[in-house]
């Protein structure tokens, strides 16, 4: 299948800061790719770089075919792209937004329509109605349709749905399924790691650097050792207690329980009488598949390096 995106040893630094380092992936047409990590993970100077809004330092990438600096205005005709932050002009109406976006790429709403009727309609009975005043799912669609009119080939999504409702979020991303199956190519950033599961590949970051890509069942299946889910009273002491135990590897907040995993020869009863030795009560303990945060975690276990998470 023909690449649109390819990135070879990509590097950009920040004086000091070294906010990618030596990135390469490839995105296939028709490919809805992840990348999740947490804030300063590097994502949003990825796609600026493959956006042509930034210079990488070093490296080479292509987008549609084409190289980010050297036709970087080609480029930005064939790519949709949907920033962090709401960039639309909160002043102008829907209506005044779409059309706008549509003159920048020479096209017209009414050229393009079917191409982004299933969306616009969800927020067209507001379409005289200044972007501002509209909701974060609505402000979200309404970005969509903007970096959609020009029927761009590749579509880059920066954490679309961060501040969006939990409803407003699922129909965000059955939507990109629909492009998806329209042969765009989508990349889409995401600090939830429940929305990764949603791409055909993942690529997990951590202070500019990709530890592992592969397809969310693929990194699953990649995790290593025990893991429990453990509860009882006093879990804020309690997550101190376990990380404390010579034999517990790693334990990490999930939820309403404890995410830990253990040595060889740590029994769950083994660990409940210790625990119920040094004063907790209703403490329970049960074996838990790992999930794709898990996995995120996995990397930052050895040495016990719980500071800060």
């Amino acid at each position: 299948m023909k690449q649109a995106v390819r990135t070879e040893a990509i590097k950009k630094s920040y004086g000091r800061v070294e906010a990618l380092r030596g990135v390469s992936f490839s995105v296939s047409e028709g490919e809805l790719f992840g990348i999740t990590g947490p804030d300063g993970a590097g994502k949003s100077t990825l796609f600026r770089i493959l956006t042509t809004l930034l210079l990488a330092d070093s490296g080479t990438a292509e987008v549609a075919g084409m190289d980010v600096v050297k036709d970087f205005r080609d480029i930005r005709t064939k790519v949709g792209y949907m920033p962090g932050r709401f960039s639309l002009y909160q002043d102008l109406t829907v209506e005044e937004n779409l059309t706008f976006f549509a003159t920048i790429f020479h096209t017209t709403v009414k050229e393009n329509y079917e191409w982004i009727k299933e969306i616009y309609r969800q927020i067209e009975p507001f379409r005289h109605r200044r972007a501002g005043a509209l909701s974060g799912g609505m402000k979200q669609k309404l970005a969509l349709c903007c970096a959609l009119i020009h029927r761009p080939a590749v579509l880059f999504l920066d954490e679309p749905t961060t501040g969006v409702d939990p409803v407003s979020r699922k129909e965000f991303w059955t939507i990109l399924k629909r492009l998806k199956e329209q042969g765009v190519a989508i990349l889409v950033s995401t600090p939830y790691m429940d929305e990764a599961t949603r791409c055909d590949r993942i690529a997990l970051m951590r202070e500019g650097e990709f530890l592992t890509m592969d397809t969310p069942a693929g990194i699953i299946a990649q995790f290593t050792g025990t893991l429990w889910a453990v509860s009882g009273d006093a879990m804020f002491r309690l997550l101190t207690e376990l990380r404390s135990h010579p034999q517990v590897k790693s334990c990490f907040a999930f939820g309403d329980v404890h995410h830990v995993t253990v040595g060889e020869g740590l029994t769950t009863d083994g660990l409940k009488a210790y625990l119920t030795a040094k004063g907790y009560k209703d403490i329970e303990i049960r074996p838990v598949q790992a999930t794709i945060e898990d996995c995120y975690m996995q990397p930052a276990q050895s040495g016990k390096e719980y500071e800060g998470i």
